[in-house]
């Protein structure tokens, strides 16, 4: 453990900004002045932010599991939906890394189905009881159902190849009526459980990334088993919403011609259950990662990659006229590719604990928002794969919101989010970059991406304004002062109250650093840590006189820092 304690305070001083160059925080950068007009709408505020998701079904249930899902039911003010993988794989329910089961179907002798909702309805009742609302996974393949079931459970751990996780569950079913029944069992169920109205309100997704080793069939299989899914969710409720088909980022080859096949076939193939043309499809589903590196002792993050995973399936949902309207989900929308994988293994992700995290995340949904407008697209949701890992050790280096039931700054991004309601309004300034820029080159010049995102709230006399402080390459640099301008209040005063994230505010890795890096921290120390993962507000709340319908706000904003600025009249 000493050694790991070290390893921890060695990326500490090589990665955090102020590590290596005190010096560097007495340099002056040039000045970023931003323009808010709250007149001018551009869309609505879409809380497409407001969905997560993990491999592991079974830790939804567990203690810190159950904290973290009521801290993200509490920060969000509509519900958020959470989206797992292997619902329905068979095992005994018992947690792993990538890895969980509830075993809903067997066989008996006579090979005649047994379904039990035992560890099912634990998972939905924890969303439940939180108002949450599940993107249920229809997969992955219980073990009686596969065509090669053995072996069917991996025991992968971290530095292993990724091919490891892939067993028996990811085949296609030896019976697709059999599994269409299943389907339909499992929708009744739910309705019984929780009604009909509760269940209209959920999505229903078949698989994960299926064209990769996520799935062990043909695109034709999986859209036979597309067909099939649907026709059993929508006998047993013809309200309910179906889509898919989540596939790895649309960048790659394989993956847009999976998309596009999979469109297709919705569009003019051949039903494989009903015999008809077409398939019906209510959302439209891809993933977009990021390509973090290790440059030169520095890590060195990759936001153009996720974007152009984006921004091609964005282009791809709109080139066809019959689905170009419906509802995007990008079911996993992250930095890079495996949540599990920690940095102990991957000194790449050293980004995950501290305020890069959090600065990349802000700046990457705020160019979702920019893409979608551009490309004329309704996204919906862009679920963050990460959640929490039970019982492991303190600050590892997996992508999670909380370690331990502390959370991380990155969730207090998500907090921010929160806080941001009504109309996404104008922003101008002399910025360094826009979202086609940060798309085509990621951010790699010498000048940070300092920007905004800002919204009005007219029903509640209130606004909004995010400003972050990002680079793709994480090493020392001088704060950025910044002079905010935001115009169109009616008011002769606001109210103004400053929320920040940097090494100092909102951060619980800085203080368990300057804890020494405690593997079993005291209760005292928990307590601690506990509130430092909380969203701080910088100096008390401020009444403000408006000028000429504008007021004038000014900060200093460090590297990988973020700023939110309220408003209330």
């Amino acid at each position: 453990m000493k050694r790991f304690q070290f390893f921890c305070l060695l990326l500490f001083l090589c990665i955090r900004p102020e590590g290596r160059a005190q010096a560097v925080q007495n340099t002056v950068a040039p000045t970023v002045s931003l323009q808010v007009d709250l007149t001018k709408e551009k869309g609505p505020m879409e809380p497409i932010w407001a969905w997560f998701g993990y491999d592991e079904p079974n830790y939804t249930y567990m203690k810190d599991g159950k904290k973290l899902l009521s801290e993200l039911a509490a920060l969000s003010p509509v519900p958020v939906f959470v989206r797992t993988h292997s619902l329905l794989s068979s095992g005994d329910g018992t947690a792993a890394l990538k890895w969980g089961s509830t075993n809903v179907y067997t066989e008996d002798a006579q090979g005649r189905p047994v379904y039990d909702w035992t560890i099912i309805d634990r998972i939905f009742d924890t969303y439940i009881e939180r108002k949450m609302k599940p993107l249920a996974q229809l997969g992955f393949m219980p073990e009686a159902l596969s065509i090669k079931p053995q072996p069917y459970r991996h025991s992968w751990q971290p530095g292993q190849s990724y091919e490891g996780i892939f067993g028996g569950w990811r085949y296609p079913p030896k019976d697709y009526e059999k599994w269409a029944e299943l389907i339909y069992q499992w929708v009744r169920h739910s309705i019984d459980r929780y009604g009909k109205a509760e269940v209209e309100s959920w999505y229903w997704e078949l698989w994960n990334e299926p064209n990769s080793g996520y799935w062990g069939g043909t695109p034709e299989e999986y859209q036979k088993l597309y067909d099939y899914s649907m026709d059993a969710v929508r006998r047993a409720l013809p309200t309910a919403k179906v889509g898919g088909p989540h596939v790895t980022g649309p960048t790659g080859k394989s993956s847009q011609a999976f998309l596009k096949a999979f469109l297709e076939h919705c569009r003019s193939g051949k039903n494989y259950v009903t015999g008809k043309i077409g398939s019906p499809l209510d959302f439209i589903a891809f993933h977009a990662k990021g390509a973090p590196r290790l440059v030169d002792g520095h890590v060195r993050m990759n936001l153009g990659t996720q974007l152009r995973d984006i921004s091609n399936g964005f282009q791809i949902v709109a080139s066809y006229p019959e689905f170009a309207r419906l509802p995007i989900i990008i079911g996993e929308s992250d930095p890079e590719g495996c949540a599990a994988c920690g940095m102990k293994t991957n000194p790449e992700n050293a980004y995950r604990n501290g305020t890069l995290y959090s600065s990349y995340t802000a700046a990457a949904f705020a160019r979702k928002y920019e893409l979608a407008d551009y490309h004329r697209v309704n996204l919906k949701g862009a679920v963050s794969w990460s959640f929490e890992f039970e019982n492991q050790p303190w600050f590892y280096g997996f992508r999670d919101l909380a370690t331990n039931g502390v959370d991380k700054p990155v969730l207090n991004v998500f907090r921010m989010y929160g806080m941001m309601r009504g109309k996404r309004v104008a922003v101008s300034g002399n910025t360094a970059y826009d979202a086609l820029t940060v798309r085509d080159s990621s951010v790699r010049r010498a000048e940070p991406d300092v920007n905004a995102l800002a919204t009005r709230d007219t029903a509640s006399n209130a606004a909004a304004v995010m400003v972050w402080n990002y680079h793709d390459d994480n090493r020392p640099a001088p704060a950025s002062p910044v002079d905010l301008t935001i115009r169109g209040l009616s008011a002769k005063t606001v109210h103004v109250r400053h929320y920040r994230i940097d090494q100092e505010h909102s951060n619980s890795y800085t203080l368990w650093l300057k804890m020494g890096s405690p593997q079993n921290p005291t209760p005292e120390q928990i307590t601690q840590l506990e509130k430092a993962g909380q969203l701080a507000m910088i100096g008390k709340p401020e009444r403000v006189r408006v000028a000429d319908g504008a007021v004038r706000l000014k900060t200093n904003l460090p590297r990988q820092g973020i700023s939110l600025f309220t408003l209330s009249w």
